[in-house]
């Protein structure tokens, strides 16, 4: 009898250490600043924790190939569409999150450079001491070519400050470059950062991101969960105070 109720026990504890199992994530960087509200609000709403890491899209995508796993994964919404074709992603799980512009940061009280039109765009990149990009994210790699477009590439890749990834904006807020470039979304969640504006309409580029089941995920029923909470109102909300659209 002692023996029986030692192994109720030990199946009790390992049923409660399952449930309690946190929900993994691996997400793109250009939903940090929404997933750090829209996670604690998941939390408050079903007792599930949630565990995340963030990178840019590209090595995410290295990480992946790697044999990193996950719940869920948060990119692009061509790359989360990519990865269901490979096999990686649970087919008919993508859902739009919202999307995000492109736009200019500077360091919190520094002169606001004219960005509203091209032809203004194009004098604050050739006027600006410094520029900072991304070489790695979707941001970046659009950027750089778009400063080729306007023929003016030389001028900013010669003083331009390009990290692999991660928030360009913080590197205004150190006084390591005067103009950050990068996704609306990442640039808002930089504090000591001012955002400046979105990029002219007719170069600005839009991204949608999306959240997907991975074939390997342990918690199906907590990923569903999270990605029906992703859609609510309350969700939504997050996503337009921090820069993003939802329509």
């Amino acid at each position: 009898m002692f023996y029986l109720r030692l192994c109720v026990l030990a199946l009790v504890q390992m049923l409660g250490t399952y449930a309690m199992a946190d929900l993994s994530i691996i997400s793109s960087t250009g939903v940090s600043s929404i997933m750090q509200e829209l996670i604690p609000a998941y939390e408050r709403e079903t007792g599930q924790r949630v565990t995340i890491s963030y990178d840019t899209s590209n090595i995410i995508l290295e990480r992946l190939k790697r044999g990193e796993s996950a719940d869920l994964v948060i990119l692009t919404g061509p790359l989360v569409d990519s990865l269901t074709q490979q096999g990686r992603l649970q087919a008919g799980t993508r859902t739009d999150m919202a999307k995000s512009g492109i736009g200019v940061a500077v360091k919190a009280g520094a002169p606001r450079p004219d960005i509203s039109n091209v032809a203004a765009f194009k004098q604050a990149l050739l006027d600006a001491p410094s520029v900072a990009y991304t070489g790695t994210g979707a941001s970046g790699q659009y950027f750089a070519g778009l400063v080729e477009k306007m023929g003016i590439s030389p001028e900013v890749k010669q003083k331009a400050k390009v990290p692999a990834g991660g928030l360009v904006a913080e590197l205004v807020v150190k006084g390591e470059a005067a103009m950050a470039v990068q996704m609306i979304s990442e640039l808002k969640a930089v504090p000591g950062a001012d955002y400046v504006g979105p990029l002219p309409a007719p170069m600005q580029l839009y991204t949608v991101f999306s959240a997907a089941l991975m074939s390997q995920a342990k918690d199906i029923s907590a990923a569903k969960l999270m990605l029906e909470f992703m859609k609510k109102p309350q969700a939504q909300a997050i996503y337009r105070a921090k820069g993003m659209e939802t329509d």
